[in-house]
């Protein structure tokens, strides 16, 4: 495994430190005062360009490119970079009004108006020529500049369009897929239903007043509209790397969305990028899991690019940040993987959509804030760790299966779930490695399955011609595997697998499912531990699905202990090879999930990166010979931790450290380690 990574310029072999800049909405003596505050934070990078397009290009035929040079120019003079945003997920009003068709259709058939981000079709090609001729002209422009260093392709793509001319691309898409209609109606099972058609002309997507066709249908439409995205990307990639073949490109990517697939972008993009804008509330284990989902696209350090300074914004109470809750999110990101700590906004704007959006200079227009003096320590102590933790890599020897084609076959089980139940029961997964300290990668289901000791693949409701196989090759040779309820239900067509399920992952769990159960949100079941599993003795409770389980090879741990089905197998384990399946037929309490992972983590050979108390996260990022130990504290008083043997060095403050260390409240240590065998980990 690489444990060294280049970093993403070679012009700023460092960590990025920056925000995102729209220089268009201020007058030129506002600049200079930006290039000063940047330096005094520590910026080192503004990402820019993003909202430019109207202004760079004013009419069809006509560029200025004045005020984007002299921006540049002041950021090169003053030892300052830029990552540049292609400005094409906000479109100038000239092209809507010249070429109507640009604009998205939403699922209710009404085309959109102009305004807004993402409103564009995909599919139309007088939006893909205006992408194609702007992204020329930056990169001819720009592309030899020396404040350059990376491309980022739009800013956060748009949903799917439903108008006339997606439909036809759809069906053109559907015929190279299916390559005629017997096939598309066997596959989408559309003769239940009266559901048959007999002509092409008669498919049309996934409209709202539509609904109660066939959920292949639907499962189809979600994989071309992501396509369709993919598509408008390449076409501004290829034109960049033709023209600046030695500068990187990414794409935007906000969080995990329903409707964009980033394991399906991922071998596109030379690096992967997130953002740290969850809801208030979230709490530290689900910004963890999307830091994780982005260094898992790539399995290499990412950019951190949409950090929130302050408020959380786009929710419907916009809290703030507490004071060093900042500085916390932002190593917490480093942590797991980030190459960079860059706020969604380095300056609020006067009016318009982004007036209440958070920034590191607000209106006041000065650095006399709590923002701006915290955005200034985390910039002073960057450049404390520059010259050694960029590139490093992040070890994680467990992988949680992250798939979306299982989240849009989900969403169409009815009266088993509600919309969006799959992610968080990834999340309550991920939670019981976290609190535990064990690193997890969240992987798409084409990662190489080899390169970890646990898989867990929580709900993986569609299962893909292979993967099964894969996943025998897998527990064959020593893994352990986790299936869990829902599992193995469905195809690539959203077709039930004969047998029932959990279909082609029934040989390697050893079990096979007769019915389910689902329970209203103030039912519950019990779970009956039958056999001790480490510290998996007694009861827990158990919520929203029970898979009545028939266990053939497989080892009873656990049953139910309610309703008519009380004591049947609730939880098995099935020897197969060298390694181990296990099946949790249920949701249970999270509780349940810390013990059991604790346990087969154990078994496994996989142990924390360092026992902490509750609320304390610790990872390691490691670089060849050397590691790297962050601690963060997520409580807000003082928490205790215990080094491991060997030297360290705090890298924050250059002072050694051992045994028993503090941290106030919130508070991050960083440590250079030397183990006691004074080798590498």
């Amino acid at each position: 495994m690489d444990r060294r990574f280049a970093p993403v310029s070679p012009k700023l072999p460092r960590l990025l430190h920056g925000g995102g800049y729209s220089p268009e909405a201020w007058p030129p003596e506002v600049w200079d005062e930006d290039m000063r505050l940047m330096k005094s934070a520590g910026v080192n990078v503004a990402t820019i360009g993003a909202f430019g397009w109207a202004g760079l290009q004013p009419r069809p035929e006509t560029f200025e490119f004045g005020p984007l040079d002299s921006v540049m120019d002041r950021l090169a003079q003053n030892g300052l970079h830029a990552g540049m945003v292609t400005p094409t997920a906000a479109h100038p009003a000239w092209l809507s009004h010249r070429y109507p068709e640009v604009l998205r259709t939403d699922a209710d058939g009404r085309r959109r108006r102009h305004g807004g981000r993402g409103s564009f079709c995909p599919s139309s090609a007088a939006y893909r020529d205006a992408c194609a001729t702007v992204a020329r002209a930056l990169a001819e422009r720009y592309g030899e500049h020396p404040a350059l260093l990376f491309w980022q392709v739009g800013s956060e793509s748009a949903g799917a369009c439903y108008c006339a001319r997606c439909a036809a691309a759809f069906r053109r898409w559907l015929q190279d897929l299916y390559g005629d209609l017997d096939a598309l109606n066997r596959r989408w099972y559309t003769a239940f239903g009266g559901h048959a058609y007999t002509a092409w002309s008669q498919v049309e997507p996934p409209f709202e007043n539509g609904r109660g066709g066939p959920p292949a249908l639907r499962l189809d439409f979600a994989r071309f509209a992501n396509r369709s995205l993919l598509d408008c990307f390449l076409n501004e990639a290829a034109i960049l790397r033709e023209v600046t073949p030695g500068l990187p490109v990414t794409a935007g990517m906000s969080g995990s969305r329903l409707d964009l697939d980033p394991h399906a972008w991922a071998p596109h993009l030379d690096f992967a990028s997130g953002d740290g804008r969850p809801a208030e509330d979230a709490g530290p284990v689900q910004t963890a899991f999307l830091h994780d989902l982005s260094y898992g696209l790539k399995r290499r350090p990412f950019l951190l690019t949409g950090q929130a300074p302050s408020r959380q914004n786009r929710q419907p109470l916009d809290a703030l940040k507490r004071p060093d809750r900042l500085r916390l999110d932002s190593y917490q990101a480093i942590a797991h993987g980030a190459d960079s700590v860059i706020y969604s906004r380095w300056r609020c704007d006067r009016g318009g959509v982004g007036q209440r959006h958070d920034a590191v200079v607000e209106h006041r227009g000065h650095e006399n804030t709590r923002v701006f003096g915290e955005v200034a320590t985390i910039g002073a102590e960057l450049r404390k760790l520059d010259d050694r933790l960029p590139g490093a890599a992040v070890d994680a020897r467990v992988a949680l299966v992250f798939d979306w084609e299982s989240w849009w076959a989900l969403e169409e089980v009815g009266g088993l779930l509600r919309r969006g139940q799959y992610p968080e029961a990834l999340l309550r997964h991920y939670r019981a490695l976290w609190r535990r300290n064990v690193p997890a990668a969240v992987v798409g289901p084409d990662a190489d399955l080899t390169a970890y000791a646990v898989v867990s693949a929580p709900m993986l409701c569609l299962v893909r011609n292979g993967w099964a196989e894969r996943v025998e090759a897998f527990v064959h040779g020593g893994g352990r595997f986790v299936a869990t309820c829902l599992s193995g239900r469905v195809d690539e067509t959203h077709g039930a697998h004969e047998g029932g399920a959990p279909g082609p992952l029934r040989k390697v769990t050893g079990v096979w499912v007769e019915e389910t159960d689902a329970l209203r949100e103030d039912r519950q079941n019990r779970i009956i531990m039958k056999q001790h599993f480490g510290p998996c003795r007694g009861e827990y409770g158990c919520r929203h699905l029970c898979d009545l389980l028939h266990a053939e090879s497989a080892t009873v741990l656990a049953t139910y202990g309610r309703e008519f089905y009380a004591g049947w197998p609730a939880v098995t384990e099935n020897e197969f090879g060298q390694g181990c399946a296990y099946y949790i037929g249920s949701e249970p309490e999270d509780d349940f999930l810390l013990h059991f992972y604790r346990t087969l983590c154990a078994d496994a050979g996989v142990l924390p990166v360092l026992d902490a108390p509750e609320g304390v996260e610790v990872r390691r990022r490691v670089q060849n010979d050397r590691s790297f130990l962050f601690v963060l504290n997520h409580n807000e008083d003082v928490s205790f931790v215990s080094l491991p043997d060997g030297q360290h060095v705090d890298m924050l403050s250059g002072a050694a450290a051992q045994g028993r260390v503090p941290l106030r409240g919130w508070d991050v240590r960083v440590f250079e380690e030397t183990p006691s065998d004074g080798g590498g980990r």
